[in-house]
């Protein structure tokens, strides 16, 4: 008998099962009597597939638990707010992925995601998470991996954006220091993607082949992206997610929007008032500043490729602007959040893919004077157990 927790997968509150293994991690072997909110999963792959963790959960106790999570982190910083209903994604609407491929055949690679626990390839013929689309396109795809092995250290991954141009495929881990592809090889894939009608396939940002610009809108704009672009997940959840910051942008005189990307929130904040967009990847700086002219009726935009933890906007910088906005990587915003603690703008909105680093830089910012109003809880990673979400915050 275990002396204290003792964490099995694929288990549900109130069941009882037997599990196998030692320490407190355990693996299930069998249920035996099961939770009434116990589903069939929707994917073949699940509990083989280290992707989705939580397909046999029904939606409304699953997504519940999610945002006690939520609530939970925020209050290990003793942070508190309104939290919202939250936005649930759908299954079927996953717009990007990335899917692994191990050499199979001359025709047609091993391709899917990585094995539960193992760095074994799951080879996978549907993904219930993902666009119809995306989920058409494996069998192609795979033959487009076909080609990536000509080097046996060779461990490709295959970043598929489904874009409105159609998809958009960034290829990692081809080796390179043998001089990467042959000739053959590119010519090979290309014919490949062609036969496909993908938009564009690229080797590690280096264009193999392209048909057209993979585009999409954002607000009132058409961007084209760079290879590897950050998108939302989900198109759904990036629209709720920019219309919750523009609603609460409103009235603004003057907007920063910290970590902009492509503009995911910039082009609507800038129908509000005048903004500057800053980020520290020069290719989404520059599909930024490009697609301003296919967005008429803007108050004005001024971009600039900055790294906001080695140089923050200070609170100098912020002088004039009212409202903040930012949207960083997992790891947080704790270099900017200090400098906005520490400025006059009146309202920060921030946007997370990682609640106990929000949770971290909302504390910074009580501490300041603020007081988070509101959060949005945002649920676009279905069936696994990460939770987004957008919070308000004003002096």
């Amino acid at each position: 008998m275990a002396a204290g927790p003792v964490f099995v997968p694929f288990t549900l509150p109130g069941e009882r099962v037997t599990a196998q293994g030692a320490g407190e991690r355990r693996d299930l072997v069998d249920v035996l009597q099961a939770s009434p909110r116990r589903i069939e999963p929707a994917c073949p792959h699940f509990t083989v597939c280290g992707g989705c963790a939580l397909q046999h959960w029904d939606h409304a106790p699953y997504l519940a638990w999610k945002v006690d999570r939520l609530i939970g982190t925020l209050a290990r910083e003793r942070v508190e707010a309104e939290v919202l209903a939250p936005f649930a994604a759908a299954p079927g609407t996953r717009r990007r992925v990335t899917l692994h491929a191990r050499r199979g055949d001359r025709d047609s690679a091993r391709l899917g995601y990585k094995a539960r626990k193992s760095w074994d390839l799951v080879d996978i013929d549907v993904c219930p998470i993902a666009e119809p689309a995306i989920q058409a396109a494996i069998p192609t795809l795979k033959r487009l991996a076909a080609r990536l092995f000509e080097h046996p250290k060779s461990a490709p991954s295959l970043h598929v954006t489904l874009t409105d141009t159609g998809l958009d495929i960034d290829i990692t881990g081809v080796e390179a220091k043998s001089g990467g592809l042959s000739a053959d090889a590119r010519m090979q894939l290309a014919e490949r993607a062609a036969e496909a009608d993908f938009a564009r396939v690229t080797l590690s940002g280096e264009v193999a082949y392209m048909a057209r610009l993979p585009q999409v809108r954002l607000g009132p704009a058409r961007v084209s992206l760079p290879p590897g672009a950050f998108l939302q997940a989900t198109r759904a959840a990036e629209m709720v997610m920019a219309d919750f910051v523009a609603e609460a942008a409103s009235g603004a005189t003057r907007i920063a929007d910290l970590y902009s990307g492509v503009g995911t929130f910039t082009f609507r904040l800038a129908e509000i008032a005048p903004t500057h967009a800053a980020d520290f990847g020069a290719g989404a700086v520059a599909a930024l500043s490009a697609a301003l002219s296919s967005a008429p009726g803007l108050k004005g935009v001024t971009v600039e490729a900055r790294d906001l933890v080695r140089r923050p906007l200070l609170a100098h910088d912020l002088r004039h602007t009212d409202v903040a906005v930012f949207d960083p990587p997992r790891a947080g915003a704790a270099e900017q959040a200090a400098e906005l603690a520490s400025s006059k703008v009146a309202r920060v909105i921030g946007v997370s893919c990682n609640p106990a680093t929000f949770a971290r830089d909302a504390r910074v910012l009580i501490d300041a004077g603020f007081r988070l109003e509101r959060v949005l809880p945002v649920d676009q990673f279905l069936w696994s157990p990460h939770i987004e979400l957008v919070g308000v915050f004003s002096r």
